[in-house]
């Protein structure tokens, strides 16, 4: 596919998955996510033909203007969209899958020092919140949603839901369609802790006399 083709689906990415966009003209000359994105592909070709500092010298005027930081070896899929994006850092060996979601404050990092793939891999449709932090040679499988604030540390599979420090699942979805609800994700400490209380209230009542089957083990698993 060439470069217009691929601007104009980012563009049509921009207004299918923001409600606040209301028409092209506004979303191509005033969305700084977008201008990221496009200024990424260019650098990213460069990067790729050996012309790194011409790549990253790009690439940090794009950061100074749009608080957006994506390094030129980083790879974008189609369709990849950075809603508000203020904050934003995707590391050097990050690849980022066909039609992914991120909000601002995301940071795709590293956690080693050695050369080689040290940043995360996102599989199609995936969906970060805001300030997530996706860290090391992870993979986050297609579907995935990753809660605000969450740090995720280990591989996620297709179609979890991950919230917290370090990030838990929460729940699974097959329909990578749906966005993040984080009035209806839940916390799985909380859910923990609540079964833990079960738990206790059945022992209590059974020392005192009262009768009831023990629930199994696994129901109060944390």
């Amino acid at each position: 596919m060439n470069a217009l083709n691929l601007m104009k689906e980012d563009l049509n990415s921009a207004l299918a998955k923001d409600p606040a966009a209301r028409n092209r003209w506004e979303v191509a000359f005033l969305y700084t996510s977008l201008h990221a994105i496009w200024a990424h592909r260019i650098a990213h070709s460069l990067w790729r033909r050996r012309m790194r500092f011409l790549a990253r010298l790009l690439m940090g005027w794009v950061r100074v203007f749009t608080g957006i930081e994506i390094h030129p070896g980083a790879t974008l899929g189609r369709r990849v969209f950075i809603d508000h994006g203020v904050g934003v850092v995707i590391g050097e060996t990050a690849e980022i899958g066909d039609d992914v979601l991120l909000y601002q404050g995301v940071t795709l990092g590293g956690t080693r020092l050695n050369r080689g793939k040290r940043h995360p891999t996102l599989e199609a449709s995936v969906v970060v919140g805001a300030g997530a932090k996706v860290l090391g040679p992870i993979c986050v499988g297609e579907g995935a949603r990753i809660g605000a604030s969450s740090v995720v540390i280990r591989d996620v599979a297709p179609g979890d839901v991950m919230v917290g420090i370090p990030a838990r699942r929460v729940d699974r979805r097959r329909d990578s369609r749906i966005r993040l609800r984080h009035d209806l994700l839940g916390d799985p400490m909380e859910q923990a802790m609540q079964r833990l209380e079960e738990r206790i209230r059945f022992l209590e009542q059974r020392n005192h006399g009262d009768e009831g089957k023990l629930p199994q083990t696994g129901d109060f698993n944390i």
